[in-house]
């Protein structure tokens, strides 16, 4: 019999966080109380800050948050995550599968590595045991994955080994179906359309379910970018972990899953009509409200946790797409280089591309055959929208080459971090 939730019996204090709803209590919140027992205690209090604005983490409203506390012990029994916002994420992942009538976007869960023997396939063993409904689908087509969807209970897909699906340009044109179901199931009423039956009738197949991928490498942007990202790593020398065998491993699993869905469920309603404060913003905060909600319903210190876990793991997902050749990498070098060149209104191509070459922490000089061409930069740019032109150079002449004035939007939306845009450009002498 799941246990009952106390009632408040004191007003909230002022929280670092936004305040939590008390399962079951609309309008209600979790009492200040001392803090739960957990790895990583609250960030220090500043020496000029008042003792008493600090609040601790509120107190469990029900036993949710020692059922996570268990699950991520569970986990990491069998698998070594690359940090402990890695391993809290997972977890309420885990937790949030057993809500998915109450979201309206379904988080996936990117399981990335370098190399092999990562622990990536073994991490989707241990959700096979402890999500909800879990599907399969190991040779598994399109059509049968969408026809196995439903709208009030969505089973929770894992994919092992999807760099064998979209490892390769080849590889993704002919799995591009899978792919659009995967981005359509992010969001709720996403529907894909097939004729069904001798008279060909139109019928609209339900896509929104949450969705574990691992594999070799990163998946496609469109599924990075609507995934809770895991970047797996070796482990190290004097790293254990336990082996997973079935059938010791698998009754207790079940067990911790059956309970995580038995406090869950009845929890159903109140998760979605919750709105929580979140860390960040547009699609990075669709994707990561379902666990904030989770930990929200749990109190204890997992409302603290979720929120640290986002925060730096959106950021970290950031910087890795302005480091990615293919993403902004190449705005973010560029806009070094018109720094370097003391913000000059024009570069011609040549001259772009040998300075992007000389940066011996770059990919460019190694790029293609011969260093990154024309041809190539221009490619990269379009997908900005920046074309090369005629340009004036300081010396008068005229050549092919790109203005500093096309890149300032891009700079803002893609690499905000590298260098300030609004300075005005140098001003070229005579």
């Amino acid at each position: 019999m799941q246990p009952t939730t106390p009632e408040p019996h004191s007003a909230a204090g002022k929280a670092v966080w936004p305040t939590v709803a008390v399962p079951g209590k609309p309008g209600h919140h979790a009492p200040e109380a001392a803090p739960v027992a957990d790895d990583r205690a609250p960030d220090p209090i500043p020496a000029d800050q008042p003792a008493e604005e600090a609040v601790p983490d509120p107190e469990p409203t029900t036993y949710g948050s020692e059922l996570l506390n268990e699950l991520r012990a569970q986990i990491a029994r069998f698998v070594i995550l690359p940090s402990p916002e890695a391993l809290d994420a997972v977890t309420l992942w885990v937790a949030a599968t057993h809500l998915q009538p109450a979201w309206q976007h379904a988080p996936r869960l990117a399981v990335v590595g370098p190399a092999k023997r990562c622990g990536k396939s073994r991490l989707l063993d241990v959700l096979t045991e402890t999500v909800h409904e879990p599907m399969l689908t190991i040779n598994t087509t399109p059509a049968a994955v969408f026809r196995s969807i439903t709208t009030d209970e969505p089973p929770t897909l894992l994919v092992d080994e999807a760099d064998t699906i979209f490892g390769t340009p080849k590889m993704a044109e002919k799995n591009e179906e899978m792919r659009g179901l995967l981005n359509a199931g992010h969001q709720r009423n996403r529907y894909v359309t097939r004729v069904v039956g001798n008279d060909h009738t139109p019928h609209k197949f339900a896509t929104f379910a949450m969705a574990a991928l691992a594999g070799i490498g990163d998946l496609p942007d469109t599924i990075m970018d609507r995934s809770v990202v895991i970047r797996m790593r070796r482990r190290a020398e004097g790293e254990h972990v336990k082996p997973f065998r079935s059938r010791r491993d698998i009754p207790a699993l079940h067990d911790l899953r059956d309970r995580i869905a038995a406090w869950a469920r009845p929890l159903l309603d109140e998760a979605a009509d919750l709105e929580p404060e979140m860390p960040v913003e547009d699609r990075a905060a669709d994707t990561w409200e379902p666990l904030v909600i989770v930990a929200d319903l749990a109190a204890g210190p997992w409302p603290r946790l979720v929120r640290a876990a986002c925060a730096q793991m959106v950021t970290d997902e950031a910087q890795a797409e302005e480091d990615h050749p293919s993403g902004a990498r190449i705005l973010a070098d560029i806009r070094r280089v018109f720094v370097a060149q003391r913000e000059v209104d024009s570069l011609s191509t040549d001259e772009l591309l040998h300075h992007l070459r000389q940066d011996p922490e770059s990919p460019w000089a190694e790029w293609g055959r011969s260093g990154l061409s024309p041809r190539d930069l221009g490619s990269m740019l379009r997908d900005f929208g920046i074309k090369s032109g005629n340009v004036r150079l300081a010396d008068g002449t005229q050549r092919k080459g790109y203005t500093r004035n096309k890149f300032l939007d891009a700079w803002r939306r893609y690499c905000p971090t590298v260098h300030p845009v609004y300075a005005e450009p140098a001003r070229s002498e005579g």
